[in-house]
């Protein structure tokens, strides 16, 4: 049987049938023949093809419908808590056999995971609960996919018709509530909308970047149906945006005349690696990268300097300071992320980007796998030893300042020693899903990304939380790839039910929680902005106990020198692992520096 493959950037689809080539017989260096994309941005779709229309049998009913058209648009997860008024569309997904389910243990997480599935893979990965609470505990995760543009699809359940608006038990007005949050929200009210409203909601979901919403009332779910399934190819166009060749020659004529020109990477060029490193290699421009945009080139490559911003490197602030020119890709300027107003060349998929701090001397509209190779090619191209030269030097002078923060030997453990093991041992391809908290500023400054290594963040939302499901999603969409958690005692503790899932589903998920046994991030900005230290201490189980009475494995540290042999331990177990690490509650960048009182 042929496969067929959806590029996530431009919608293009490989048909193995049609080409004469299995998939992944094809050559690594091979591209997407719309829109230059690489192998990995491609997502298997549904093994049969629906070719024209067709009608599902007479005894299915509306939630069989929406089922079969989920799966046929490649929706392969349903992640979610069953109860009352989901029943309907739970049971159909155990029939078909096409979708699976993951229970969670708390909707909070089932939302998170479908957000960290959509970055991950650019497909869209489903989470349905039922109606009021279990539809209120989404509101986290799907704002996190809301901000971070990940492509998720929301169903839930909702009281029969002739309930609403009556105030029945656990009936609120879902669709006022997920407005804020959707770029598609519909109440699915009759049988005839079913296959229309669910293609309208993936569609909105690929094509927004966001959250599409439907809710499904208890009583439809179970009227008898028949519809035709609308199948995928012809639903969707190829979207490879680019630019005239004018523009394209305009934005190298402005790469050509900077002396010193700086490449800042952001999330939305991940998976142009090799064509950002070329140019900058073209060009002798550093690579400096948003925090979500970590990895996106090996950091051990002579023009990577590390991110900017808070947690950036010396190198990058110093390098972007004295820039001439900022060629940026993908970025959405944060205010985190810091840049300076400069004279800059943009490249973005989403037009409202474009110049959304400032004005930008240029800036083209498209996917970067289009517009980062030809402009590549249409520069003329510099070689400049001094530039180069200073760029080592600064990179240089960056990692000797944080080789020399590591104390391997004081206890509690400092973080930065914590990393710099980490540094050593994950391997080069892992998937490493990062909470937020204190250590995010530790990771973001000392971790150095290598090789394919791939990180997960709740981004612009920065929610505590995060780290364990975006764990559970990457082993769903990357299952031969080592997989790392790395979290804070506070985040972890959020969602720690759902390690229950973890070791049930056999999800080989290694977990590194730093233990300050405090909210240190809050701690330190109380510091700060000079305020007292208070209720910011937590009570902490143990957590190494914990992953044993869950079914998994636990490791605990206290002693700085048996760090690298417990890790060496967690990355080789073949299941779930908790490895809960003493770390310094006190935050200092070097031993000798004064403590927080």
């Amino acid at each position: 049987m042929t496969a067929r493959y959806r590029c996530t950037v431009c919608n293009y689809i490989y048909d193995e049938g049609r080409e004469g080539t299995r998939f992944q017989d094809l050559p690594g260096s091979w591209r997407c023949p719309v829109c230059g994309a690489t192998k990995s941005a491609f997502i298997l779709l549904p093994a049969k093809p629906g070719e024209g229309e067709k009608t599902t049998a007479v005894e299915t009913t509306v939630s069989d419908v929406l089922i079969e058209q989920m799966s046929e648009w490649g929706v392969e997860y349903v992640f979610g808590i069953p109860g009352t008024s989901s029943l309907g569309v739970v049971d159909a997904i155990r029939r078909s056999g096409k979708v699976k389910y993951v229970l969670v243990r708390h909707e909070q997480t089932a939302a998170f995971m479908a957000s960290a599935y959509g970055k991950i893979t650019g497909g869209v990965a489903a989470c349905l609960t039922i109606a009021g609470p279990g539809a209120t505990n989404l509101a986290t995760g799907l704002f996190d996919a809301k901000l971070d543009r990940a492509p998720v699809l929301a169903l839930t359940g909702q009281v029969g018709r002739k309930h609403i608006g009556t105030g029945a038990p656990q009936e609120i007005d879902q669709q006022s509530f997920f407005d804020s949050i959707s770029v598609y929200n519909k109440v699915l009210m009759s049988k005839e909308q079913t296959v229309s409203l669910v293609t309208l909601a993936l569609k909105s979901a690929l094509v927004g970047r966001g959250v599409a919403h439907i809710a499904i009332p208890n009583d439809v779910q179970k009227e008898p149906c028949r519809a035709r399934i609308i199948p995928f190819r012809g639903s969707l166009p190829e979207t490879a945006l680019t630019q005239s060749q004018k523009m394209i020659e305009r934005g190298a004529s402005l790469v050509d005349g900077a002396s010193r020109p700086v490449i800042v990477a952001g999330f939305g060029a991940m998976g142009q690696g090799e064509e950002v490193l070329a140019l900058a290699k073209k060009i002798t421009a550093p690579i400096v990268t948003t925090f979500r945009a970590k990895g996106i080139v090996d950091e051990g490559e002579e023009l990577s300097v590390g991110s900017h911003g808070g947690i950036g490197s010396t190198a990058a602030t110093e390098l972007v300071r004295a820039a001439d020119l900022m060629i940026v890709i993908g970025a959405s300027f944060s205010s985190l992320t810091m840049l300076p107003e400069k004279r800059t060349l943009q490249i973005d998929i989403d037009p409202m980007m474009i110049g959304r701090r400032y004005p930008v001397e240029l800036g083209l509209w498209g996917n970067s796998s289009e517009l980062v190779p030809r402009l590549r090619e249409a520069v003329s191209g510099r070689s400049d030893a001094a530039y180069l030269e200073e760029i080592r030097r600064l990179k240089k002078e960056w990692e000797e300042l944080l080789a020399g923060e590591v104390d391997a030997v004081s206890r509690p453990l400092r973080p930065q020693y914590i990393i710099r093991v980490l540094n050593e041992k994950i391997a080069p391809d892992a998937v490493i899903s990062l909470d937020v908290g204190e250590h995010c500023w530790w990771f973001g400054r000392n971790f150095a990304m290598r090789g394919t290594q791939k990180m997960i963040l709740s981004g612009l939302l920065g929610s505590m939380g995060s780290g364990l499901p975006g764990s559970m999603a990457a082993h769903l969409a990357l299952p031969r790839r080592q997989n790392v958690c790395i979290t804070g005692d506070g985040g972890f503790a959020m969602v720690m039910s759902d390690f229950l899932t973890v070791v049930r589903d056999g999800m080989p998920i290694k977990v590194f929680i730093f233990n300050n046994r405090q909210l240190g991030m809050i701690t330190q900005e109380q510091f700060i902005e000079k305020y007292p230290i208070w209720q910011t201490e937590l009570h902490n189980p143990d957590f190494a106990e914990y992953a044993r009475i869950c079914g998994g494995h636990g490791i605990k540290v206290t002693e700085p020198g048996d760090l690298p042999a417990a890790v060496d331990e967690a990355l080789s177990f073949e299941g779930a692992v908790i490895v809960d690490i003493d770390t310094d509650p006190k935050r200092f960048t070097k031993p000798s520096a004064e403590r927080i009182p």
